[in-house]
C-alpha cells in the first residue's frame, strides 16, 4: 500500500515535532473560524463598523503560510486573516483591535485603527524612522480598499525582486533583498478578477516573467451574485488558459485545487 502525503511528512520530521504542527494548525484554524464568527456578530448587532471575515480559507491560507519565507512580499485582500495570522504578523487580538477601529498603533499595528477591518500591513520602519531589515522578516504591503487594487502593487513587488536579481550594484542594499530571492504572493477573489486591473496585472507579469504567485479564491459568489452573472464561463482559470505556460517557457504555470469542505464547520 502506498504511504500517504501525511505519513511521508511524520517520518520525515520527529514525530512530536509533527504531531505539535498539526495541533497548532488545527488550533490556528479554529481561532481564525471564531475570530470570524464572532466578528461578524459583533458587526450586525451594531457593536462594530463594516466588517469582512475569510472563514472558509482557513486550511489552504494555513498551507500558503507554510511556502511562505523571510524576504516574501504580500499584496492581499481583506480575507487574509488566517494567513496574517499564520505567518505571524497579526493576532486574534490586533485583529479585534482593527475592527474596533483602535488607534493604538501598539494593538492595531495594520494602520492604527485607520482602516476597515482585514486591512493587514506590516512595518517597514522603526521608530526611529530607519528601515527594518526586510529580508529577516515576512512582509505584507498595506492593504487598500479598491477590489483588484492589490494587483498592479502585487507585480511592482515581484518587478522589484527581479531587478535586484539581476542588478549586481543592488545587491549591496542587503536590509531590502536578498539578491533578488524574494516571491511576491497575491490573494484576491474570483469576483474583482472581473476588474481590468487584474487583467492587466496578469497580462505583465507573463511577459515580464517576474517571481510572483498569485491565490484566487472561488467561492461561486462575488458577495451575493453568483459567479455566472460576472465571470464568462463561470471559471477564471478557464479564461485565463492562453496565458498559461507552453514549451518555449511563455507564460505562467496555472494550478487549479479543489477546496470542498473548506467553508463548512470546523
Amino acid at each position: 500500500m502506498k504511504e500517504s502525503p501525511v505519513g511521508q511528512a511524520a517520518n520525515s520530521l520527529n514525530f512530536e515535532e509533527f504531531r505539535k504542527e498539526v495541533l497548532n494548525d488545527f488550533r490556528l484554524a479554529n481561532e481564525s473560524r471564531q475570530a470570524s464568527l464572532t466578528g461578524r456578530k459583533e458587526v450586525l448587532t451594531g457593536k462594530a463598523k463594516f466588517g469582512i471575515f475569510g472563514d472558509g480559507k482557513e486550511v489552504a491560507q494555513i498551507a500558503m503560510a507554510k511556502q511562505f519565507r523571510n524576504g516574501d512580499f504580500r499584496s492581499g485582500y481583506y480575507r487574509d486573516q488566517t494567513f496574517m495570522f499564520a505567518i505571524g504578523q497579526s493576532n486574534v487580538t490586533a485583529f479585534f483591535a482593527q475592527l474596533y477601529a483602535n488607534p493604538d498603533v501598539e494593538l492595531e499595528p495594520s494602520s492604527a485603527g485607520r482602516s476597515m477591518n482585514g486591512h493587514f500591513a506590516t512595518r517597514s520602519l522603526n521608530a526611529d524612522g530607519s528601515w527594518k531589515n526586510l529580508t529577516s522578516m515576512k512582509n505584507s504591503s498595506s492593504d487598500i480598499s479598491p477590489t483588484a487594487g492589490q494587483m498592479p502593487r502585487l507585480l511592482g513587488l515581484a518587478w522589484a525582486s527581479k531587478l535586484y536579481r539581476h542588478n549586481e550594484q543592488l545587491h549591496q542594499m542587503t536590509n531590502f533583498s536578498d539578491k533578488g530571492n524574494e516571491v511576491a504572493f497575491g490573494t484576491i477573489g474570483d469576483a474583482s478578477t472581473s476588474e481590468g486591473l487584474f487583467f492587466e496585472t496578469i497580462n505583465a507579469a507573463g511577459v515580464l516573467q517576474v517571481p510572483m504567485a498569485i491565490s484566487v479564491w472561488d467561492d461561486g459568489y462575488g458577495i451575493s451574485v453568483s459567479a455566472k452573472y460576472q465571470t464568462t464561463k463561470q471559471n477564471i482559470s478557464e479564461i485565463l488558459r492562453g496565458f498559461e505556460r507552453n514549451e518555449k517557457g511563455e507564460g505562467y504555470v496555472i494550478l487549479r485545487a479543489k477546496g470542498m469542505g473548506l467553508s463548512g464547520p470546523l
